[in-house]
C-alpha cells in the first residue's frame, strides 16, 4: 500500500548500509549484501532492486540477505502485536502498458515458517502509484487483505479471493489464492486485463513496480523466510 511508496523515496544512501553486523540466520552461502538498515537497498546487476523496508510501528529487528536476485532471505524478530511490520522484497520495473504487453509472468520458490503472522505476496503498482494490486501466494497467521470480498475469480490457471479496498491513498486489489502454494508461476496479464475489462476498475494503466516479498506482521523470537528464486519477465 501507500507505506510502501515511503521506502523507495526515504532510502539510506549505499555507504551507510555498506558496514553491516551479522545476524542469526545466515544464508546457505556468503551473501553478495546483506542490511539490518530500516530502508536498506540493493540494486543487482540484472536490475533487480532488494528492500528491507521496516515500514511499521511497533517494530522489531530484521535483516536482509542476498546472494543474487533470484536468492535472499530475510530474518525477522518483530513482536506479536498487529499491525504490518514490514514488506522485505524483489522489485523489477516493467514499464509498458497493459494493452501494450503480450505477456506478464514471474516465478517463485520460497521457504517459510509454520508459525508467526504474515503473507508472502506480489505487490503491482502502475507508475503513477494510484492503484496497487496484491497477489498472495500464501499466508498465516492473523492477517487478512483490506476491503471488502468480490467473490472468487479463477485466472491464470489460478482461483483467487478478491477483494477491493482503498487505503486513502490508493485503491487496492488484493488476490488471495485459494489454497497456499510456496512455488509456481504467476501469469499476472491477465489478472490485470479482468481488473481492467472485466471490472472496469482502471483504465489501461502502466506497470511500473512488480515486487516481491514478504508483509510480515510478526515474528516473534526471529524467523527466517527464504527466497530459493524469483524472477519476472515481460514481453
Amino acid at each position: 500500500m501507500a507505506r510502501r511508496i515511503l521506502s523507495r523515496f526515504v532510502l539510506a544512501p549505499a555507504a551507510a548500509v555498506a558496514a553491516l553486523i551479522g545476524f542469526a540466520a545466515a544464508p546457505a552461502q556468503a551473501a553478495i549484501w546483506s542490511s539490518s538498515d530500516q530502508w536498506g537497498n540493493y540494486t543487482t546487476s540484472d536490475g533487480y532492486t532488494l528492500y528491507n523496508n521496516i515500514w511499521g510501528s511497533g517494530a522489531g529487528s530484521q535483516t536482509i540477505w542476498v546472494n543474487s536476485s533470484s536468492n535472499w532471505g530475510v530474518w525477522a524478530n518483530h513482536p506479536n502485536t498487529g499491525g504490518i511490520k514490514s514488506y522485505p522484497n524483489a522489485k523489477k520495473v516493467v514499464g509498458k502498458s497493459i494493452t501494450s504487453m503480450a505477456s506478464l509472468k514471474s516465478s517463485y520458490n520460497v521457504t517459510v515458517p509454520s508459525s508467526g503472522a504474515y503473507n508472502t505476496s506480489y505487490d503491482i503498482w502502475d507508475t503513477d502509484y494510484d492503484y496497487e494490486v496484491m497477489l498472495w501466494v500464501n499466508y498465516n497467521g492473523a492477517v487478512g487483505a483490506l476491503g471488502t470480498s468480490q467473490g472468487t475469480v479463477t485466472l491464470g490457471g489460478r482461483t483467487w479471493t478478491v477483494y477491493k479496498g482503498d487505503n486513502g491513498a490508493n485503491q487496492v486489489f488484493s488476490f488471495l489464492r485459494t489454497s497456499d502454494s510456496t512455488s509456481g508461476t504467476v501469469d499476472v496479464l491477465p489478472i490485470l486485463k479482468w481488473i481492467k475489462d472485466t471490472k472496469g476498475w482502471w483504465g489501461n494503466e502502466t506497470i511500473g513496480d512488480v515486487q516481491f516479498g514478504y508483509e510480515i506482521t510478526s515474528s516473534s523470537g526471529g524467523l527466517d523466510f527464504t527466497t530459493n528464486s524469483f524472477s519476472v519477465s515481460s514481453s
